[in-house]
């Protein structure tokens, strides 16, 4: 089933989301992801953050498509490791549909989490994969990438965030 996309202004996505005990979700999971994943793929997007679609798990779902090949990941109470490097690039959100800004995140990070089946993971993400592993964290901790914006950027946009919120459905 794809689920409601939240979008910028509405209080669940303000909120930061406490660590989720997997043995008490674990049941609800496998279906809980097929409709994060139906809905991610839906709105051809590269990561999808639970408070999302309203609700409060430390859970995201990230598909990269390194070489075309698809590169499904699930981040179940994620934590970055280390961080290196700054990088300046355009992102864009889900949360946020039409607005792209350029964002200054970590070049490269280390990232820890659970995957679907409670079992404890770690990699390195560059380019890409880097980025939206600190894109969807953020969403976890209640902040959006507009949130990173410097004051002139938030400035700038405001008047097209203005437009774009009465498109939104």
């Amino acid at each position: 089933m794809i689920l409601r996309i939240l979008k910028h202004g509405e209080p669940a996505l303000k909120k930061k989301c406490l660590p989720v005990v997997y043995s008490e979700i674990k049941d609800e999971l496998p279906g809980l992801l097929k409709d994060m994943w139906e809905t991610l793929r839906a709105a051809n997007g590269v990561g999808l953050a639970a408070p999302q679609v309203g609700l409060a798990l430390r859970l995201s779902v990230i598909e990269t498509k390194p070489e075309g090949k698809p590169d499904p990941l699930v981040l179940l109470n994620p934590e970055i490791v280390s961080a290196e490097g700054s990088v300046c690039e355009e992102e864009g959100c889900l949360s946020v549909p039409g607005l792209y800004a350029k964002v200054k995140r970590h070049e490269k990070v280390r990232l820890r989490a659970l995957d679907e089946h409670g079992r404890r993971w770690e990699r390195t993400g560059t380019g890409l994969l880097a980025r939206a592993f600190q894109h969807e964290i953020d969403h976890l901790d209640g902040k959006l990438f507009l949130d990173h914006l410097t004051l002139i950027q938030k400035l700038r946009v405001a008047p097209i965030l203005k437009d774009l919120r009465k498109t939104w459905t």
